[in-house]
């Protein structure tokens, strides 16, 4: 007897496991390797390009370069102001301020569209330092005034969603706090239904 031949395709099994959605974690991209420093170097972090990225799917976010900035480009800073901490690049005096504070705003709108459950960001950077950036008092001074800065960008996403698990390399040097930060941004991915 013949057997019977089905079109239908083959029906996954019932008892097949169920493979959690990874959630989607922003980085800042040149800890991952990337060369988009200003000097076109990067600052690769082992654990978050090696052993983070097993866990989370990893987001790269440059600001100066998506800002249009280029690498290599002019240092930028924070320097204080009456009317507030303006981000300027010294050589030039050019005031990045206005551009970068609504880049980042689209930028942070657009991440938190996608679900993202957390940030590591490049510690100390005038765009990206969570906190502890160098503000100077002066567009041509040497040394800081403070190490009170925020970063343009890290700013405008803690704004935009301020629960969202942060963190920076220096932060996730130690194995306590990187535990920690994996499990904030598992529990903020359930809450915000991320993931790939």
């Amino acid at each position: 007897m013949r057997g019977v031949h089905s079109n239908r395709a083959p029906q996954p099994s019932r008892l097949a496991p169920m493979i959690p959605p990874r959630p989607r974690v922003g980085v800042s991209a040149c800890l991952l390797g990337q060369q988009v420093r200003y000097n076109g170097a990067h600052k690769r972090d082992a654990w978050v390009a090696e052993i983070l990225a097993r866990d989370v799917e990893l987001v790269p976010v440059c600001p100066e370069v998506e800002l249009g900035l280029g690498v290599p480009r002019d240092p930028i800073r924070l320097v204080a102001a009456p009317a507030g901490t303006r981000l300027v690049a010294p050589r030039t005096g050019r005031d990045l301020t206005a551009e970068m504070t609504a880049w980042a705003a689209a930028r942070a709108e657009a991440l938190a569209t996608a679900r993202l459950a957390g940030f590591v960001f490049k510690a100390a950077s005038p765009s990206c330092g969570p906190a502890e950036v160098n503000v100077f008092a002066a567009i041509d001074d040497e040394s800081p005034i403070s190490l009170t800065g925020v970063g343009l960008f890290a700013q405008a996403l803690r704004r935009r969603c301020p629960e969202m698990p942060i963190a920076d390399e220096h932060h996730l040097a130690d194995p306590v706090d990187r535990q920690s930060f994996l499990d904030q941004v598992f529990a903020y991915s359930e809450k915000v239904g991320t993931g790939s």
